[in-house]
């Protein structure tokens, strides 16, 4: 065998199993949280996804995002777009990691202003996610034909997109307008951002050739 070409599988093969990584831990997270919460603490559902930060469930919720953070930056596709896509995700999920949301009860004014700053990483991660769902995955070879399986692969990257910034709206519209009222009662910031990053794992596992592959000729 060509040793160039086994070079060549094998970073094919690190890179689809990095993309895996990265969808496996989007899509087990909000139910991490929640299982453990309830099984370890006995807590009910949190108000959001980053109020888990201040349960029982703190360093899996920072560890998570943390390694998703380290992926990301590890991801290199094919054009810089995407390297720089990838490094200011990191970015972002390592600041939505370290600078966590306001408490729920008696905050201080400087954990309001790291609350600020959380919310701000959390909306430029949540947006460079859709901007991979929409723009880069959906990039597709000039010269060859997109097969049957490319086709409806990239329609999932467009749901996926599109869920992502509907849910940026509506959490934008909540917070605007509504999250004094009883709606909150339903948990609708949590449901929001647990569809977010459900939608994100979804697309790097079919990134990752885990979902939807193209047959083997």
């Amino acid at each position: 065998m060509n040793p160039a070409n086994t070079a060549t599988s094998s970073l094919v093969l690190s890179y689809l199993a990095l993309r895996r990584a990265i969808g496996y831990l989007g899509i087990g997270l909000p139910f991490a949280l929640v299982v453990g919460a309830w099984a370890l603490q006995g807590a009910g559902l949190e108000p959001s996804i980053s109020d888990y930060y201040y349960t029982i469930m703190r360093n899996v919720l920072v560890g998570t995002l943390c390694a998703i953070g380290v992926f990301l930056m590890s991801y290199h596709g094919y054009e810089r777009t995407d390297d720089i896509a990838g490094d200011l995700a990191c970015v972002f999920a390592i600041g939505v990691a370290l600078f966590p949301t306001v408490p729920a009860t008696d905050p201080t004014h400087a954990q309001v202003i790291v609350g600020y700053v959380h919310y701000g990483f959390a909306a430029a991660f949540f947006l460079t996610l859709a901007f991979f769902c929409l723009c880069l995955f959906r990039k597709t070879d000039p010269v060859k034909p997109m097969t049957p399986q490319k086709v409806i692969r990239n329609r999932v990257y467009t749901a996926c997109g599109y869920i992502i910034l509907l849910c940026i709206a509506l959490l934008a519209i909540y917070g605007a307008f509504l999250q004094n009222t009883s709606i909150a009662q339903l948990r609708p910031v949590f449901w929001m951002e647990a569809l977010a990053i459900l939608s994100f794992g979804v697309s790097w596992l079919v990134k990752g050739e885990a979902l939807l592959q193209d047959n083997s000729p």
